[in-house]
């Protein structure tokens, strides 16, 4: 079974995040950037597929050159190889530029199965597993906590609002992988030793068959126009005295300041 990954580098969730002004992106100094959580469920669910039922994984990544560490650790985990699409023309934030970058990339490769993160944790888009299927023409089901591979179809699962949706799918499709789908392994120091043997092929627009015209932010459906960060929280208040003294004083200023109720 061939299996697809695709995945992104992002800041990790313990650095300190900065923006200066009038810029349309994070600083980068001294952030220290991780494969994207949501993805590693990936990785990991295509291992164990892997494992069982036998094939290989291909990790896929859109992004900047440091965005190569990244794959060398998807690759330590175990993925057999990786493609990074490393140009200046195919970088941006926009979803319908990046999913069509991949889209261009995955019609070039045999699959029958791409797994993704439900999202990225810095933008939080949602979007690219689901854009990606549809300009595909395959079946997506997203937010998958659950999947098991049967002759030729797939069945996930996937919480809703009291209880668990099952959807079945013809293969190849696309899932978009949730918390809870499985545990994401270390990469051993054996698996990191193999990473640096393993094939990481950087591609360039045009091997793609994509005009500069059409990704990246000259393709982008949408654009940042400035980043700020949100203010600072104001100082909370404490109300002293008797409970029920103290209960009305509080109604007053939910009522008179905070204007909820």
């Amino acid at each position: 079974m061939k299996i697809i990954v695709l995945m992104k580098q992002v800041p990790d969730t313990e650095t300190k995040i900065q923006v200066k002004p009038g810029e349309t992106a994070i600083s980068t100094d001294g952030v220290t950037f991780v494969i994207n959580p949501y993805d590693e469920f990936a990785i990991e669910e295509a291992l164990r597929i892997k494992e069982a039922k036998g094939g290989d994984v291909t990790l896929i990544t859109l992004g900047w050159d440091k965005a190569a560490e990244a794959l060398r650790t998807g690759l330590a985990m175990g993925a057999d190889k990786a493609v990074h699409l490393n140009d200046p023309a195919f970088l941006t934030n926009d979803a319908h530029s990046i999913a069509l970058a991949l889209s261009k990339t995955l019609k070039k490769l045999q699959y029958d199965l791409i797994l993704c993160g439900k999202q990225a944790i810095d933008y939080d888009n949602h979007q690219i597993g689901v854009r990606v299927a549809e300009m595909l023409g395959i079946p997506h089901v997203a937010v998958v906590t659950k999947l098991v591979l049967e002759d030729g179809k797939a069945v996930a699962h996937r919480e809703i609002e009291g209880g668990t949706e099952v959807v079945e799918t013809p293969l190849p499709a696309i899932i978009t992988c949730q918390k809870g789908l499985n545990e994401p392994r270390y990469a051993s120091l054996k698996g990191i030793m193999q990473a640096k043997k393993k094939p990481l092929e950087a591609k360039k627009v045009a091997d793609v068959d994509a005009s500069p015209g059409e990704v990246g932010q000259a393709g982008a459906k949408t654009v940042v126009l400035t980043l700020t960060m949100p203010p600072d929280r104001a100082a909370g208040k404490v109300v002293e005295g008797e409970p029920e003294d103290a209960a009305r004083q509080v109604v007053k200023l939910l009522r008179e300041e905070a204007k909820v109720i």
